[in-house]
């Protein structure tokens, strides 16, 4: 008798592996290209300087102003926390770099090309930047508070104070705002393409307009500044009751940053790379 040919089980084909999460391979593109630039750890490193300047210069103010003759300049015991929310006036403009050139860098060079063929949602460029300068701005900003209270809390000696809640409070507060204001930069960035004119534009917004309108103190105008970005942040950091509380300058701020970040979006879906 001859044997039957043995038959080969037939095996189902096995099923490719599930592709990962678009939108987190993008947040971990972004991740890549923001550190392995040198002008992210430069720009980190200016921030450190600048902060560390800033905060010891308005300690040595508050110290000189309460040893002066004149009494009515004497602001007292002073906490740490207001130092560190006084040097972001200028620390800022060094972090907002950060959100600024993670994409008007990509244009300037024309590798803007290469993120959007691998990431064809430009929507989704856009939010995978967005967190990944918001994450990095959030953790510089307390890398900087922590910097600014080290500094500014022996300098101002006897004259100063720094209770570990309010300290951490105020340090988180400094992160959270300069999170926001990088995430405006970002939008405005993919907006405005040009690193000058959106740091023009940042400029503006943050300190000159503001200040055009708080100098004539006519409180129309005065409350039309209370609306922008970096008066807002100012009263979210100082913690004030009015014109609004502080939360609402938060949300001021984050809406700003939304509202940023839909300009940079219309904007890319718009026009071409």
């Amino acid at each position: 008798m001859t044997a039957l040919p043995t038959r080969t089980p037939i095996r189902p084909a096995s099923r490719p592996a599930p592709a990962g999460n678009p939108f987190t391979g993008a947040v971990a593109a972004e991740w890549t290209k923001l550190w392995s630039v040198r002008t992210t750890w430069w720009t980190l490193l200016a921030a450190t300087l600048t902060m560390a300047a800033t905060a010891g210069q308005l300690a040595i103010y508050a110290v000189n102003a309460n040893t002066d003759d004149d009494p009515t300049v004497n602001p007292g015991i002073v906490d740490v926390g207001e130092v560190v929310a006084g040097a972001l006036d200028l620390t800022q403009y060094v972090v907002l770099a950060l959100g600024l050139f993670a994409i008007s860098s990509e244009f300037a060079t024309g590798t803007i090309r290469t993120t959007l063929r691998c990431t064809p949602s430009r929507g989704r460029v856009l939010a995978a930047k967005a967190v990944v300068v918001g994450v990095v701005t959030f953790l510089a900003g307390l890398l900087l508070g922590a910097v600014g209270a080290a500094v500014a809390r022996p300098v101002l000696g006897e004259w100063g104070r720094a209770p570990l809640g309010g300290t951490v409070g105020d340090v988180v507060a400094s992160a959270a705002y300069l999170a926001l204001v990088g995430v405006l930069a970002l939008g405005l960035a993919a907006a405005l393409r040009g690193a000058v004119l959106t740091l023009t534009v940042l400029f503006a917004l943050l300190m000159i307009v503001p200040l055009s309108l708080q100098e004539p103190g006519i409180t129309v105008l005065t409350r039309i500044a209370d609306a922008f970005p970096g008066v807002a942040g100012t009263h979210f950091l100082a913690g004030d009751t009015e014109p609004y509380p502080a939360a609402v300058g938060l949300l001021v701020l984050a809406g700003w940053a939304v509202a940023a970040l839909a300009l940079g979006r219309w904007a890319l879906r718009r026009r071409d790379a």
